[in-house]
């Protein structure tokens, strides 16, 4: 199916405000319909407490365990009767730190590119040069303005070459050649000096610095004392406000108000023409669905571990027992197509990191070495910047904020996804049993910057290497087939996040994308608005959109992110996600009793969507290695099952952007992709 994306930032203001009218209105028509599922939930946990097990409630298995091994985090943040609060926060961006790309660096990688391809005709057979020409044309073909508005989606790519192993070999070669190209260094000195010149101008002190793809990262120096009463340790950032320089901006300005002075140097550099892009270097955050209350038998092969009762999202889509209706049938592929999985196939996740002490996590075969692409020791929280280790040391951004803890966001999709050791008696299953997951830690304390995560998704794809400790370039050994990006950015795609999406699909690698949690069109969002994504909403386990997720014609796939609102299955607890992750504040589910910490959780969120799709994508490569990147979306996308309206459908005062429904006043229908991710209609 064909789709058009207009991606105009016009009325973002008056969306923005009556966003926030509505959610005001949200919160108080939903409240008494929360309260009373909250007391249904609370009085069903109260009868598992005394004996009285609901059906499909896990059994003597659990009761084996002991406390540590089966305790999760999650049951009671739903049973407090609380509303739920969803909506947008403007972005964040690094105080005077700006991104930017030479043009003449994007006019030598395409001459690079174009000179290996060469290369590659002349090494094949007379009857493939016409497909290696049509490498090169598509090649060719590739937007040299990334910062125009994208007119397409995943689901209408640019043609693809018919020998994919033939491009990637002469992306990987060009990578390579330019990330030694002393001519590189040439221009990059060049536009040092401009970019220099042009801070002096402006009355600003500074230093430029040369990064990967091409791109270089401008740092001007502020004081971390002057603004938004920043804590001692914790990184300097503002809101973004979109102000815009003054046609009377002087020298005074800048030393005063180093937001306004990051801004006019933004605007500046674009004003010269030098650059195919230059932006602020925003900060991503995790896409948990988070609330202020937050503290508090089927035919098919399933895994045996214990904690698998409590995972409604892997199994059999219907009704029935061992099954859900916001099941995705990862039961049924397990078992018709005999299909587990396979360590052949390399999913990196892009978030917080591991935590690699994890007992799921420690034991699994599954995790490959990666890297930690945290460049601000600041943001990193360990000590350092960027190296070897994608241990997650926690993420906690601000002690003071009411119910602020450490996310393990990483660790609790990496583990939806494969991270966790699956079938070996212990904790929870993944999605592939079998598969090699990356660890690239891009996120960290109080979010993560623009520039780090360009970065990360380059080396994730093995396009661009690391600095080892002495100097020496470290690339990724196992380069990724999929790509998973659980983050978010209240903003439209950046030009640079564009780029180094658009240079890991040539290489031929599937990046799948969270929609975000802001209850609105994910057209204001990124990466769910980027193209060459598979965007992820999320749905309940009824299979219905979430009141949280992001919609709109950008939406590929909805999968589920769970809604610990809700107990659809009525087995007393709330139907979020559970997965691997560090927590706090933790029940016993058999006995019901408080257990200070334990190691899973249930979590809502796009965020937890995403893995969903990237299992998925997963298995269906370990079952057909032979596709390629464009095969696999193709089949994913193909597999669907359609959402009737009713499963979009909300009230319209809740969801600007949403499309009135016919005959049904006050109702709106929110688009939310081509359909529900399930993997029992694909074919044997």
């Amino acid at each position: 199916m064909e789709r058009i994306v207009n991606r105009r930032k016009s009325g973002r203001l008056g969306l923005v405000s009556a966003l926030a009218f509505s959610l005001g209105v949200s919160a108080c028509d939903l409240q008494e319909e929360r309260a009373e599922r909250a007391n249904t939930i609370l009085d069903a946990a109260l009868q598992q407490i005394a004996g009285e097990q609901p059906s499909g409630t896990p059994g003597r298995l659990l009761e084996r365990l002991t406390v540590q091994e089966r305790a999760v985090s999650g049951i009671r943040k739903a049973a407090a009767g609380e509303t739920d609060v969803y909506g947008v926060q403007p972005s964040r961006f690094a105080i005077g730190s700006i991104i930017a790309k030479p043009r003449a660096i994007v006019a030598m990688e395409e001459a690079v590119l174009s000179e290996e391809i060469r290369a590659a005709v002349q090494s094949v057979e007379p009857e493939t040069t016409a497909e290696v020409q049509e490498v090169q044309k598509s090649s060719e073909a590739r937007s040299t303005s990334p910062q125009e508005p994208s007119q397409r989606k995943l689901n209408t790519p640019p043609p693809r070459p018919a020998s994919p192993v033939l491009q990637n070999r002469a992306a990987m070669r060009a990578s390579r050649k330019l990330a030694r190209a002393p001519e590189i260094r040439d221009i990059q000195r060049n536009a040092e000096t401009k970019m220099i010149d042009t801070m002096n101008k402006l009355g600003l002190d500074g230093s430029v610095r040369a990064a990967s793809g091409g791109n270089m990262v401008i740092d001007i120096f502020a004081d971390a004392t002057q603004f938004d009463g920043q804590i001692a340790g914790r990184p300097l950032m503002s809101r973004t406000i979109h102000k815009g320089c003054p046609e009377d901006f002087t020298p005074e300005m800048a030393r005063d108000d180093k937001v306004l002075a990051t801004e006019c140097l933004v605007e500046a550099l674009q004003d010269s023409g030098d650059y195919e892009y230059c932006e602020k270097d925003f900060i991503f955050e995790h896409q948990f669905a988070r609330r202020p209350q937050d503290d508090g038998s089927s035919l098919g092969l399933e895994p045996n571990d214990p904690l698998w009762d409590l995972q409604w999202n892997f199994r059999n889509n219907g009704e029935g027992e061992g099954r859900s209706s916001g099941g995705t049938g990862f039961v049924d592929f397990w078992s018709r197509h005999e299909v587990r999985g396979s360590r052949d196939v390399i999913v990196a996740v892009v978030d917080t990191g591991l935590a690699l002490s994890h007992p799921d996590i420690a034991s699994s075969p599954n995790i490959a070495p990666g890297w930690d692409m945290v460049s601000d020791p600041a943001m990193g929280n360990d000590g350092d910047g960027r190296d070897s280790d994608p241990n997650d040391p926690g993420d906690l951004c601000d002690p003071n904020t009411p119910f602020a803890a450490d996310s393990y966001h990483g660790s609790h999709v990496a583990g939806t996804i494969g991270a966790a050791a699956t079938n070996n008696g212990a904790g929870v299953a993944a999605g592939s049993w079998n598969v090699t997951i990356v660890p690239v830690r891009a996120l960290g304390k109080c979010g993560g910057r623009l520039s780090d995560i360009n970065d990360s998704i380059r080396w994730a794809g093995g396009v661009i290497p690391a600095e080892g400790p002495n100097g020496e370039e470290i690339w990724n050994d196992n380069p990724a087939d999929i790509i998973n990006l659980s983050i978010g950015l209240f903003e439209s795609c950046p030009a640079s996040l564009q780029d180094a999406i658009d240079t890991v699909v040539e290489r031929g690698a599937v990046v799948v994308a969270a929609a975000g949690n802001a209850r609105l069109s994910t057209e204001f969002y990124s990466p769910g608005g980027c193209a060459n994504v598979i965007t992820v909403a999320a749905g309940d386990a009824r299979g219905y959109l979430t009141p949280y997720s992001n919609f709109g014609m950008d939406v590929d796939v909805m999968a589920p992110g769970g809604d610990l609102a809700r107990d659809d299955d009525g087995d007393g607890r709330p139907d979020g996600i559970l997965s691997t992750k560090p927590a706090k504040n933790c029940t016993d589910p058999v006995t019901g009793d408080s257990v200070d910490n334990c190691y899973y959780a249930f979590e809502q969120g796009t965020s937890m969507a995403a893995p969903h799709v990237s299992a998925a994508l997963a298995l269906i490569s370990a079952k057909y290695p032979e596709m390629t990147g464009a095969e696999l979306e193709s089949t994913l996308l193909s597999i669907l099952d359609p959402r009737t309206t009713e499963q979009c459908a909300a009230e319209c005062a809740q969801y600007p952007g949403s499309t009135p429904i016919p005959d049904q006043q006050g109702m709106c229908t929110r688009p939310c992709g081509g359909g529900w991710l399930n993997l029992e209609n694909l074919p044997d």
